[in-house]
């Protein structure tokens, strides 16, 4: 191994049998990519010098040690700074080579938990064995093509390099497929695991439907379910994901979409499915099912700021059980996905980048155009990425808590969220979930506790209220129970900005309560739909014990 000159900004790397390494890690990197550490900050380059004696901004890192060095400080730092420290380190501009948040960033993701010990089945409409699932291990344990007639099974082990019939035919179903199955068990492979899923140790079981025609159809989505049902022991499927809409349905009753994800969730499998892009007061299978955690969609402008957030334009409506949907909001614009390979897209976004690393400004407008972040990554739209990246949160929750069941994922998901200001509620649920606080939530679940905002009624004996309020130094609780004794009861901070409160066992009856924030300011449970007035142009928040 010898020194060489290092990349265009200074500095040295290391040559490996003549490609350039990581000076920190020592894998494989380009200069270019090496370059790109040029754009810390001085306090994560101060990070990586600080681990790495000698290190210096001018001699390059790769996107994983760089990641590494931000996602250290953000645990350190907690909630109240998170947002600053991104947007210090973070170029969001179109000359940007990172020019999106990676998924477990913006969803505030807790590192530990990354799906590891859980299987997770998506329903598309075709799938690609990209890098990002099957290096440097395969984790895709099946592929099942469910057709009309028959269905097909080809399963696959950890060394295996998974084939399957018409893999590579270049049919463009395969693009959604990928980019579902790569938003929530992507490892990032080709971005040296900057652009990752949430799930990103999970194993993958990859569900193919269609019509006899080709298209998707509500049969065609039961005979998927249908098999799911029959064979998820098999695979330790405990999550599915499904990016597609049936036929309408006529209300007020059942479909057998609805009844077929109801007999999953029975058999102890969550179900997360996306809400549909139309915007409109319209919801189809398996949207309607009242046992799936349905989705809308978030736009949160690429920024940490939780102020600058805005609903996408998903759709929205109710079951035929009365049940609001979405139960909840995620993001479904400027999520990274892979491009597909060999494609058309793929040959010209390598052009494109060889372009840009030439200094050829020309070719910027249609790397924006086609939404492209590197040449191996664009950024995609819509509640069919949304879905996918609730289902790679609800498989942290299952390795951090394999115990809970799909009623208690969805009500952890559901207090994990934090409203999007200015919204309807009919429109985004509970609001947009928080990764890190539905992890913590699954970590300190007790089963015998009830949620006052998503138990109507409770019988428990322990009844718990939870609060997301980052900035806050001191969170109490008063309520009717004991008329409204000042200064209240304490709040626990159990994961940063999650403020949680357990109560005393009461007696039959309706009971309001309300948070007090550092000592003045009074605030309705923002998770608990259940309100009266407080008779001072306010609202309480109300719970039932019975």
């Amino acid at each position: 191994m010898t020194v060489i000159a290092g990349p265009a900004r200074g500095g040295v790397a290391l040559e490996r049998g003549g490609a350039v390494a990581c000076p920190i890690c020592n894998a494989p990197a380009s200069r270019d990519e090496l370059a790109e550490a040029g754009w810390l900050a001085p306090e994560p380059a101060a990070r990586l010098a600080e681990r790495h004696l000698g290190w210096q901004r001018t001699d390059g890192a790769c996107a994983a040690c760089v990641q590494d060095a931000l996602l250290s400080l953000l645990r350190e730092k907690g909630e109240r700074v998170l947002g600053r420290v991104i947007q210090d380190v973070w170029p969001l501009d179109a000359e940007a080579a990172f020019g999106a948040l990676p998924t477990p960033l913006r969803m505030r993701a807790d590192p530990r938990f990354t799906g590891r010990g859980v299987t997770i089945a998506l329903v598309d409409t075709g799938f690609y064995p990209h890098a990002d699932l099957v290096r440097p291990l395969n984790r895709i344990r099946a592929v099942v093509d469910v057709g009309p007639l028959t269905t097909r099974v080809s399963r696959f082990a950890p060394n295996d390099d998974p084939r399957w019939p018409g893999w590579n035919d270049g049919d463009g179903s395969r693009w959604h497929g990928l980019m579902t199955s790569t938003a929530v068990g992507g490892n990032g492979f080709a971005s040296r695991g900057l652009y990752r899923g949430l799930a990103s140790d999970a194993e993958l079981v990859l569900v193919r439907t269609r019509g006899a025609d080709g298209h998707i159809t509500s049969d065609s989505i039961a005979r998927a379910l249908a098999w799911l049902t029959a064979a998820h022991h098999a695979f330790r499927v405990r999550v599915v994901s499904i990016s597609l809409g049936g036929d309408p349905t006529a209300m007020p009753q059942s479909s057998a979409v609805d009844d077929a994800v109801a007999r999953l969730v029975d058999a102890g499998i969550v179900v997360i499915v996306a809400a549909g892009n139309d915007g409109v007061r319209s919801i189809v299978p398996p949207a309607t099912a009242p046992a799936a955690v349905t989705v809308g969609g978030l736009d949160d402008r690429n920024v940490f700021d939780a102020g600058h957030r805005a609903l996408w334009h998903s759709n929205f409506g109710a079951t035929w059980t009365g049940h609001a949907k979405p139960e909840l909001v995620a993001p479904s614009v400027w999520v990274a996905a892979p491009v597909l390979p060999m494609t058309e897209i793929a040959r010209e976004a390598a052009a494109l980048f060889e372009r840009r690393a030439m200094g050829d400004p020309t070719c910027e407008s249609r790397i924006a155009e086609l939404r492209l972040i590197t040449p191996h990554y664009q950024h995609v739209e819509g509640t069919s990425f949304a879905a996918p990246i609730v289902a790679g949160v609800a498989a942290c929750m299952l390795e951090a808590r394999p115990g809970l069941t799909p009623r208690r994922v969805r009500e952890l998901l559901t207090l994990a969220c934090r409203p999007v200001d200015g919204a309807p509620a009919e429109r985004q649920g509970a609001g947009a979930v928080d990764a890190g606080c539905a992890v913590a939530l699954a970590l300190a679940d007790t089963p015998n506790v009830a949620y006052a905002a998503v138990s109507e009624p409770t019988s428990r004996d322990v009844l718990r209220v939870v609060l997301h309020e980052p900035d806050a130094t001191d969170v109490r609780v008063v309520g009717s129970w004991d008329h409204w004794a000042s200064p209240g009861t304490a709040a626990g901070r159990i994961a940063p900005g999650l403020w949680a409160v357990t109560l005393p066992a009461l007696s039959s009856g309706t009971y309001r309560y309300k948070f007090v924030v550092d000592g003045g300011r009074w605030v309705a449970d923002p998770l608990n739909r259940r309100r009266a007035s407080d008779g001072f142009g306010g609202t309480n928040s109300i719970f039932e014990v019975r």
